[in-house]
């Protein structure tokens, strides 16, 4: 299998909007916009292992498909504040002047709002991460916003908090978000995460009653390739010592299996990236059965099922389904839908290598997100038909000429 294409055909999008990328990573999430029409004009990313393994990934990416393309760089190194104001942050992408069009998207460092972080939520130090991003978009504006992050914000502990946010950014946008799964998206594997997507207030078609942006407005489930599958069919388990496991019937299913990720012995030396991996130095793998993941450690994949989430903290990589092994990071990168044109360098640590691609939103799931903005931008916003404007902008909030928009920032929990 060279790649795993993505579901459905590729659509543009209605109008030609830039994008600002924010906690870029290996920029997974920037693959999917770019696939349905967006351009990625501006990213940011503070890891710096991060920034090395993104501009040599993307750049083989683009490259394959336009051999002219340039080279792939991140705009702004560094941590999210130290990116500068949100008008330098514009002028960085946009020159003198923004378009009054462009949209954000971003997830936030998760670590604190997840079961395996700390638990700190909005408190924590990645958590006020997530504060900032809401305050780039409230002085910046942009048309839409994305926010991904992990389904421990909805927890009872963090959820004041969230409703909050929701309450903050409501104020000049529509929001709505979900509990969305990669499996639903045609991904081979069971990541479930939180998306919040908003619209700006000022663009929205005057004839729309205010009631339409009730809970569940976006209508998540019109992008979702393969909604429900995780309940509509009879998914396989531990596969007994000695015995082989059958294939599923129908293509659909076959198409979310793991097997199809896996790189055959023979294509390995010839495949990029299939020969990184993690090496074993315990015998207790061996003994794991193909299937068996409800473990903490040594989760051995099913060749006929869907992945666990691709999350792999303490660089805890998968085992492969029959193999005495862990996945590769092409294997790894196929399970997140990232075809095999992006190619990941050598010579920089596996660790970096797999956590970037575990933190990373799986590129069907992020193009069905995009196809959702995509449409919701026209059924609901003010556009010229076929430009790449909309009307300008309301007025600039007034604020003391002194002193700089993120030090008089809202508090917002």
């Amino acid at each position: 299998m060279a790649s795993i294409p993505l579901p459905g055909k590729k659509r543009k999008a209605p109008v030609s909007i830039p994008v600002l990328s924010f906690f870029t990573g290996g920029g997974l999430m920037d693959m999917g916009f770019e696939q349905a029409g967006f351009q990625v004009v501006w990213t940011n990313e503070m890891d710096p292992e991060f920034v090395r393994l993104y501009e040599a990934g993307m750049t083989a990416w683009r490259r394959a498909a336009d051999p002219q393309a340039k080279e792939a760089k991140i705009t702004a190194p560094g941590r999210l504040m130290e990116a500068g104001e949100p008008t330098e942050v514009l002028q960085q992408a946009f020159g003198s002047a923004p378009p009054p069009l462009f949209g954000m998207i971003g997830g936030p460092p998760c670590q604190d709002f997840s079961i395996a972080g700390l638990q700190a939520g909005f408190a924590g130090t990645r958590g006020s991460v997530t504060h900032e991003y809401c305050l780039y978009v409230h002085y910046m504006r942009p048309a839409f916003f994305v926010m991904e992050n992990v389904t421990g914000l909805l927890r009872t502990k963090h959820r004041q908090g969230f409703e909050d946010l929701l309450e903050f950014l409501g104020r000049d946008y529509v929001t709505d978000f979900s509990l969305l799964n990669s499996l639903d998206y045609g991904v081979p594997q069971n990541r479930e995460r939180l998306f919040l997507i908003g619209l700006r207030r000022d663009l929205l078609k005057p004839t729309i009653a205010p009631e339409t942006f009730q809970m569940g407005w976006a209508n998540w489930v019109v992008e979702q390739t393969h909604a429900g599958v995780k309940g509509k069919y009879k998914w396989p388990t531990v596969v007994s010592k000695g015995k082989e496991p059958k294939p599923p019937r129908t293509a659909k299913q076959l198409r979310l299996c793991v097997e199809r990720c896996l790189v055959p012995e023979e294509l390995e030396s010839s495949t990029p990236n299939a020969t990184d991996r993690f090496n074993l130095y315990s015998d207790k793998p061996a003994n794991t059965p193909e299937g068996m993941v409800s473990n903490r450690s040594f989760k051995r994949l099913h060749r006929y099922r869907f992945s666990p989430t691709a999350c792999y903290g303490n660089n805890e990589v998968h085992l492969h389904p029959w193999r005495n092994e862990r996945l590769s990071v092409r294997e790894v990168l196929r399970i997140q839908g990232v075809e095999d044109s992006y190619v990941l360098p050598p010579g920089q640590p596996l660790s970096a290598k797999f956590k970037m691609i575990g933190n990373g939103v799986p590129v069907p799931l992020a193009y069905g997100i995009a196809r959702t903005v995509s449409r919701l931008l026209q059924a609901y916003c003010t556009l010229p038909a076929g430009a790449a404007v909309a009307p300008a902008p309301t007025r600039p909030r007034r604020r003391r000429a002194a002193e700089p928009l993120l030090a008089q920032a809202p508090v917002l929990f």
